[in-house]
């Protein structure tokens, strides 16, 4: 890796030093003076990297891979670099940190100057002013992208995350004139008179991390000076506690989600009690053999008491009937995926670490898209082969359709399991087929089924 980032300095460098190089559609099809900029950018970047010494984090290497398609790209003549331009400051945002971060910001600047009507730049602009606690600018962002957004559903998390700055702007007001700005600053007694560095001015226009330490430090004061009974002072102190929650996490539109169950096991156990269950690969031909109408296969799904389906659903109709929906979280920012809209009546979610597991819950959640919610304690069924008597094996992760499987044989309850389409792209590994071969009953090879009981 170091090599191949020295390698890829020495070609960042050659190329944003170009002096005159004209810009795209002029002669010479050369890269436009802010792709010019990006790449300088970039290149101060990667130094410094390359002096923090071995890279062994995959997000950082994710963003350097990125940038290494960013230099091929304002290489080639003729070619866009703007998508890679975009999709470099999002690695740089991804990969976490300060640097990160403004990096990302400084890439979302040359963007937003390349093509100011690009609402990937303006979200991307938002996006790092977000993670570098510039609120209100990251506000104006968003404004901005959201001014050029057509697609309303793609709308609504950038409008649920305005609206969760402003309300911890808005807290801070309400602080301010609850006290007066003078009775905020502190007069000639307190830190002052003690010789200690004046207190911040409390402002909803500081970086986050400023106006956290100064909204702190009003509580702290008042509180000592009026005591906690007070009842300006107790209302000071909910305004902060709704300050720091907003700051942690967007408010959800509907905590409730519509009203749905959270079930745990007995409750998973209760709902597959005495009925039939098949498993539903996700593929062309599977789709197409449900969706004919009089099909065998059709007949086949809906004679099940419940027909479950895994992940990410793509070639089964919107309405084709879900009855459990199971998905792995996977990846670095699983809470960034997309949302979990298809209807189901019961939903499963399997992930770790706890936190990933419910920051993805609140993030892709939709209200009323499904009856129960699986609780923490289906997050991770049977992770634990010594409490079933199996071998620890250091393979990779299971699939979802083995995990599902796997759990349901635990319980015990289902009158009969089986698998549909399970072939080809959709085949599971070897370690899960030799699972599923130990506790096969039947194949039926015309309708790619497998019974388990």
């Amino acid at each position: 890796m170091g090599q191949t980032l020295t390698g890829l300095l020495t070609s960042v460098r050659a190329i944003a030093g170009r002096p005159g190089a004209p810009a795209p559609g002029r002669p010479g099809g050369g890269p436009a003076p802010e792709l010019l900029a990006a790449l300088r950018l970039c290149g101060d970047h990667l130094a410094a990297l390359a002096a923090s010494g071995p890279l062994t984090d995959a997000r950082r290497t994710r963003l350097i891979a990125s940038i290494g398609a960013l230099t091929t790209a304002c290489s080639t003549p003729g070619a866009d670099a703007f998508d890679a331009l975009l999709r470099t400051g999002q690695q740089a945002l991804d990969s976490g940190g300060e640097a990160g971060a403004r990096l990302a910001l400084a890439l979302a600047d040359e963007a937003t100057a390349l093509r100011t009507r690009s609402k990937g730049a303006w979200r991307l602009r938002g996006n790092a002013l977000d993670a570098l606690g510039r609120g209100e600018e990251a506000i104006t962002a968003y404004e901005h992208h959201l001014a050029l957004q057509q697609n309303a559903a793609a709308s609504r998390d950038v409008e649920r995350r305005i609206a969760t700055l402003r309300a911890a702007g808005d807290r801070i007001d309400e602080a301010l004139a609850l006290f007066g700005p003078e009775r905020s600053e502190e007069g000639g007694t307190g830190a002052r008179a003690s010789g200690a560095p004046a207190a911040v001015r409390l402002s909803r226009h500081l970086p986050a991390a400023e106006a956290r330490a100064a909204f702190t430090d009003l509580v702290r004061r008042r509180t000592a000076e009026l005591g906690a009974a007070d009842p300006a002072v107790r209302r000071l102190a909910a305004l902060y506690t709704e300050h720091r929650r907003f700051s942690d996490r967007d408010p959800m539109a509907d905590p409730l989600l519509g009203g749905a169950e959270p079930i745990g096991v007995p409750g998973l156990r209760r709902l597959v009690a005495g009925r039939t269950v098949c498993l539903v690969a996700d593929t062309p031909r599977t789709a197409e053999q449900e969706q004919r109408p009089g099909s065998a296969s059709a007949a086949l799904i809906e004679g099940y008491d419940l027909v479950v389906r895994c992940d990410a659903v793509h070639h089964a109709a919107p309405t084709a009937r879900t009855d459990l929906h199971a998905c792995t979280l996977r990846g670095d920012t699983p809470w960034k995926g997309p949302r979990w809209d298809r209807r189901a009546g019961a939903r499963l979610v399997f992930g770790d670490p706890l936190p990933h597991w419910r920051l993805a819950l609140r993030s892709r959640l939709v209200p009323g898209a499904q009856d129960r919610i699986g609780d923490a304690s289906l997050r991770r069924p049977l992770h634990d082969p010594a409490l079933l008597g199996e071998e620890a094996r250091g393979e990779g992760p299971a699939s979802t359709a083995y995990t599902v499987l796997r759990l349901l044989d635990f319980l015990g309850t289902p009158a009969r399991v089986d698998l549909i389409g399970f072939e080809g792209p959709a085949a599971l590994s070897p370690r899960e087929r030799e699972w599923i071969g130990a506790r096969t009953g039947n194949a039926d090879d015309a309708a790619v089924r497998i019974t388990l009981r």
